[in-house]
């Protein structure tokens, strides 16, 4: 999964797509806002660092940041955007295997636009421990990740259904082609699974991508992470109630754990 996945990754198309974009995700502008006092005295470690997206918000912000990706076109492709610093570095890196950090690193750990999502079940997991172990206790990780019940209200055809004749038929359209990249999964495995690895629409249904419930990702992480705080992609604002995550069908999810 993640070799089909890092192939993507490094072509010079989607190099140049990822070093081109500029704004945060409304979550991340609501995680920024809310540490902001914290910012100047924190070592920061951004995973999946990508084309520097994340780099121009936060960089300036935090005493130290490092900027580490799998893809070392990725990594080149910063330091071509973003001037030599002393406390701006940016390495390649697998998030599976930190053994370059060493432990109780950083105080803010970000994995975002998904990232974690390319990878296979039990190489998430060891990402958790990773993140558990160079992050220092009380610091913080941030990731955003596809949420299953999104996918469950795209799996069903009635809610492709819309007034607007031309936006059905492209609803349509995706719609079928999803089922297509993903015939061996049922709409009633979707609603009875915790997890599943998707081929959904992400760079031309290019990518398998894993997608898991909230409740579930709760469980993954509360071995190594406390505080958990949830955020809307769309809104940016704090999922605070049972019933609110419950009913959510964002398509992702922003996680802000505490490390223990």
């Amino acid at each position: 999964m993640f070799e089909s996945n890092y192939q993507v990754y490094v072509t010079r198309r989607i190099v140049k797509h990822y070093s081109q974009l500029r704004q945060l995700q409304p979550a991340e502008q609501a995680i920024l806002k809310l540490l902001d006092s914290k910012w100047s005295r924190m070592r920061m470690l951004d995973i999946g660092v990508g084309g520097g997206r994340t780099t121009q918000h936060f960089a300036n912000l935090v005493q130290e940041y490092v900027g580490i990706d799998y893809a070392k076109e990725m990594i080149a492709a910063c330091q071509q955007r973003f001037s030599a610093s002393s406390s701006r570095v940016f390495k390649v890196g697998d998030a599976r295997d930190m053994s370059q950090f060493q432990d109780e690193s950083f105080d803010f750990i970000l994995f975002s636009f998904n990232g974690i999502d390319v990878l296979s079940h039990l190489d998430r997991l060891q990402v958790f421990q990773e993140v558990s172990r160079i992050g220092k206790p009380g610091g913080y990780f941030c990731f955003s990740s596809h949420n299953l019940q999104g996918l469950e209200r795209e799996f069903n055809w009635r809610n492709q259904i819309s007034l607007n004749p031309l936006k059905t038929y492209v609803n349509l359209i995706m719609f079928a082609l999803l089922r297509f990249f993903n015939g061996s999964i049922s709409p009633q495995q979707i609603k009875h699974s915790d997890h599943q690895i998707i081929q959904d629409e992400s760079h031309n249904f290019r990518l398998k991508q894993y997608y898991i419930r909230p409740q579930a990702q709760f469980d993954q992480l509360k071995a190594n992470f406390g505080n958990v705080r949830i955020y809307s992609w769309k809104s940016g604002l704090e999922i605070t109630t049972q019933q609110e995550l419950i009913v959510n069908a964002d398509m992702w999810l922003y996680y802000l754990c505490e490390i223990k």
